[in-house]
């Protein structure tokens, strides 16, 4: 397959890009002018079942971990777990910040605490919404802000109806 372009070695502008292969060579000096390149469209094959499947994979625009296109992908795209505690821990973390009248950076700081929880797997077996208030608790302390845990602890029960103990 052959495309257009110019060649940054000789200036030739016959450029064979080959998505199977994933790369762009010049046909004049054999030059590899891109490599790895990521192609965009969809593929189905079909199984033996008498469905189809999709081929490769979804990479994120962060360069997180590839998303799972599996049996659920005409139903939607299957999200990883992770991906889906991020977002609902980042959104607590934003309604309990507002109603404290946190700035971002200390929202931001605590998703960052919320993350490491995760990633470490400080959450298993606990209430997310205690990891929330434990990060929330943690910024307010170290970047001195006058909230104590009881106004945490009341700020949540407002949004969550939860109890928080043990903190």
């Amino acid at each position: 397959m052959s495309s257009t372009g110019v060649c940054s070695h000789c200036g030739c502008t016959d450029i064979d890009s080959d998505p199977a292969r994933g790369d762009a060579v010049c046909t004049n000096c054999g030059s590899v002018l891109e490599d790895q390149i990521i192609v965009s469209e969809i593929q189905f094959e079909d199984n033996a079942g008498g469905g189809s499947s999709v081929i490769g994979q979804f990479v994120s625009s962060d360069g997180s971990k590839p998303h799972s296109l599996g049996i659920n992908f005409p139903h939607g795209i299957k999200r990883e777990s992770r991906t889906v505690t991020y977002e609902n821990g980042r959104r607590s973390i934003q309604q309990v910040g507002s109603q404290l009248r946190l700035n971002q950076h200390c929202i931001d700081t605590a998703f960052n605490f919320f993350k490491m929880a995760v990633n470490k797997r400080l959450t298993r077996g606990r209430k997310t919404t205690h990891v929330i208030a434990a990060c929330l608790y943690l910024v307010c302390r170290t970047e001195g802000t006058p909230h104590i845990l009881d106004t945490v602890e009341v700020d949540l029960l407002k949004g969550h109806n939860v109890l928080v103990e043990g903190i």
